[in-house]
């Protein structure tokens, strides 16, 4: 076995990101346009966040006071409106656009003895919970939820904190994602081998 553990990212890389995105768009447009400037301060404020990382316990949260505040809104109604459209309404397009071969690759994986944590930016539950992928993981490290790296890929902590709780050296992990500029500079900074999809 080339590697011991796979860290492996969720969105865009479990499933075909492209297709549902285009879905999102027509349900956001058709049924959530008073939901559109909070989506999009929320995915500026993520960005930022990669760029300019500041010393949180938990960047989720940040993303999410810094979006409220810059669009002077209730903290509560924006952290509500994410989770509605970023977390829940795409669960129900997820499953349609699963990476199968990859999936049974990552089970084939497993079935060899071998390793895995999802390493996710965002909340990762209720997606996992969608494509019926709960079981398909060892350990999950996701921003946003219990025991979450403190800082956004690039920087490597997601990945170094899945490795530790794996017990398996960072060399023996192999990072699977959809993104060079944050999966794949994020493995090389912990020093493990990337493999892109898409």
């Amino acid at each position: 076995m080339a590697h011991d553990a796979w860290l492996v990212d969720l969105d865009g890389t479990l499933y075909s990101a492209t297709p549902v995105k285009v879905m999102m768009a027509a349900e956001v447009l058709t049924f959530g346009r008073a939901a559109i400037p909070t989506l999009r301060q929320f995915r500026k404020q993520h960005e930022l966040l990669r760029e300019n990382p500041p010393d949180a316990l938990d960047p989720y949260r940040t993303q999410l006071e810094r979006t409220a505040r810059e669009l002077e809104r209730d903290l509560e109604e924006v952290a509500a409106l994410v989770t509605e459209w970023m977390h829940v309404r795409p669960g129900r397009w997820l499953k349609l656009f699963r990476r199968r071969g990859l999936l049974a690759e990552i089970a084939a994986h497993r079935a060899l003895g071998g390793k895995t944590a999802l390493v996710s930016d965002y909340p990762a539950q209720k997606k996992l919970n969608a494509l019926g992928l709960t079981s398909l993981f060892d350990v999950v490290v996701a921003s946003g939820e219990p025991n979450g790296p403190r800082r956004l890929k690039p920087h490597p902590e997601g990945y170094l904190l899945a490795a530790t709780a794996l017990s398996v050296d960072p060399s023996r992990c192999l990072v699977i994602g959809d993104r060079e500029d944050a999966d794949g500079e994020a493995a090389r900074a912990a020093r493990m081998a990337f493999r892109r999809i898409g």
